[in-house]
């Protein structure tokens, strides 16, 4: 299904070099900030306070938050259902000189003298070795997807591809980071699963390009190897359109109507899908060309017809 076809390729890797520069510039001011910031981790990683209360009627999220925001917790403190619509869970970071009974006590009380039906059902610290084991584990599978990722490129088209298409994903998880570093929105495991979405969704995208990229190296002999990537990435711009465009719709309905649970979630793979589709066409693609993949990577070769001598003998293409 096409919505246009270009007929005429658009020259891309003719500004590969300036689109390159941006990139990496755009990637170094991520891992600046990142390095200098540092994440605004959430309570699964620093550990913290749980509070779970229970209404009469559904809950008021927004009220709620607000009686919090006033206690001098920040503004994205987590404050969500669970269960039904009258059951809250707070999530509130550690504060020196209180305990977490004290805490809770506190939130508590605030929330009384709002409503006095409120009950409290359960208040549960998380202590800084669960969020030791969740930085540990969180991390251990980022490197698990990225050797999988990096395996799979490397056996299914040729190993240049392999590192253009790691490369290009790492940037947009390291600019998503980057994103989130700069401007301390909190990063919580719903944004981490995220991130992993994101490698996924970009190694998608650049797999679609570098198979089109086989295709033309087999199909147009009389192509140089920037023509040929052009000519993959126009042939896929309608289809990039269309997935992304859908999936970016998705996504937006779950950033404007999500509430704050899904916030940061989702816009955490609107970042990632903009700049995975940057990644794919300026950065995988301009990657292969800098590391000067030709036809013959992607051709085997036999001697069984035509002159020994000739290395286009019997090429199978």
């Amino acid at each position: 299904m096409e919505f246009f076809r270009i007929k005429k390729d658009i020259p891309f890797m003719k500004h590969a070099l300036v689109l390159n520069v941006i990139s990496l510039v755009t990637f170094a001011l991520a891992v600046f900030f990142l390095v200098t910031r540092g994440l605004h981790l959430s309570v699964e990683f620093t550990g913290g306070t749980v509070v779970e209360v229970s209404y009469s009627q559904p809950a008021d999220l927004g009220k709620v938050r607000a009686i919090v925001t006033g206690l001098g917790y920040a503004d994205d403190t987590q404050v969500q259902n669970f269960g039904t619509s009258q059951d809250v869970m707070i999530r509130l970071p550690p504060r020196e000189g209180q305990t977490s009974a004290q805490q809770s006590e506190q939130v508590l009380a605030a929330l009384k003298a709002d409503q006095p039906d409120v009950v409290l059902q359960r208040t549960e610290f998380v202590g800084p070795q669960v969020g030791e084991e969740l930085v540990h584990n969180g991390l251990l599978a980022l490197a698990v997807v990225v050797v999988g990722i990096s395996a799979y490129l490397g056996l299914r088209f040729e190993w240049k591809f392999g590192i253009a298409g790691i490369l290009a994903n790492l940037h947009d998880v390291v600019i998503i980071l980057g994103f989130f570093a700069f401007f301390q929105w909190e990063f919580s495991l719903a944004v981490l699963a995220a991130v992993l979405a994101v490698l996924g969704y970009s190694v998608n995208e650049s797999v679609v390009i570098f198979d089109r990229i086989r295709e033309a190296f087999r199909k147009f002999r009389k192509m140089d190897t920037p023509q040929v990537i052009d000519h993959a990435i126009t042939s896929t711009m309608s289809r990039t359109i269309i997935t992304h465009a859908s999936t970016e719709a998705v996504v937006l309905s779950m950033f404007f109507f999500g509430g704050p649970t899904l916030h940061y979630f989702a816009l955490a793979l609107t970042i990632g899908i903009v700049f995975g589709i940057y990644s794919s066409v300026f950065v995988g693609g301009a990657l292969v060309m800098w590391m000067g993949v030709k036809r013959e990577d992607l051709v085997r070769t036999t001697r069984k017809d035509g002159d020994p001598n000739d290395p286009n003998a019997g090429a199978v293409v």
